[in-house]
């Protein structure tokens, strides 16, 4: 992903991009050229330092046929993004342009031992679940036995060991505050929240500086 300076973030801003959405496409390389999946995922980062992410296809899907033991592969994770109109700067001679966040990472892809998917499949509901508290959370606990065997027997597991991690938040810091302050604003206006309150944060570090 190409990466302008004023946009590039450091590898623990991405890591919390990633983790805060969770969500991506992940991208495997065929014969045929390249097959994609949007798909949910857990990163862990290990005690070295080294990143490594866990999620599941379904069995049906022939992605995971070209996983085998060492697959090249990338994961692209999209947070908010907006259109920005021109006049929202408050200055003359503008164009359009999106502002968007979004981590790619690129990393070597293995299959899962099946003795770890429920384990995998606890972990990541619990991590979604743990977001609708005061809910009590669901639990595969709650299937019984044979149910949630036929359920690991439709879904396969991949492991990506991460070898490349890149960060990027447009949010229009190559402009000056008031400028980023003006189009923020103008996006919580119209309702984009999300992204405009990042402009707005965005806007407040710069003057900081």
């Amino acid at each position: 992903m190409y990466v302008h300076p004023a946009f590039k973030v450091d590898s623990a801003e991405a890591l919390a991009m990633l983790r805060d959405r969770a969500f991506g496409l992940l991208v495997v390389t065929t014969p045929n050229g390249p097959v994609g999946v949007h798909l949910p995922f857990l990163v862990d980062e290990r005690d070295d330092g080294r990143l490594r992410v866990d999620l599941h296809v379904a069995r049906a899907n022939a992605l995971h046929s070209h996983i085998g033991q060492g697959a090249k592969v990338m994961l692209a994770c999209s947070g908010p993004d907006a259109y920005i109109s021109p006049d929202w700067y408050g200055v003359p001679n503008q164009v359009p342009t999106w502002t968007y966040t979004s981590v790619h990472l690129a990393g070597t892809a293995r299959m899962m031992p099946e003795s770890g998917l429920l384990a995998h499949v606890d972990r990541l509901s619990a991590y979604f679940e743990g977001q609708l508290l005061p809910k009590k959370p669901w639990t595969s606990g709650k299937m019984d036995e044979t149910r949630r065997a036929a359920m690991l027997k439709a879904i396969v597991g991949i492991e990506i060991e991460v070898t490349r991690l890149v960060g990027k938040a447009k949010l229009s810091q190559n402009k000056d505050v008031r400028d980023i302050q003006s189009a923020g604003e103008a996006l919580n206006a119209k309702g984009e929240r999300v992204i405009g309150d990042a402009m707005l944060a965005c806007a407040e570090a710069k003057a900081a500086q």
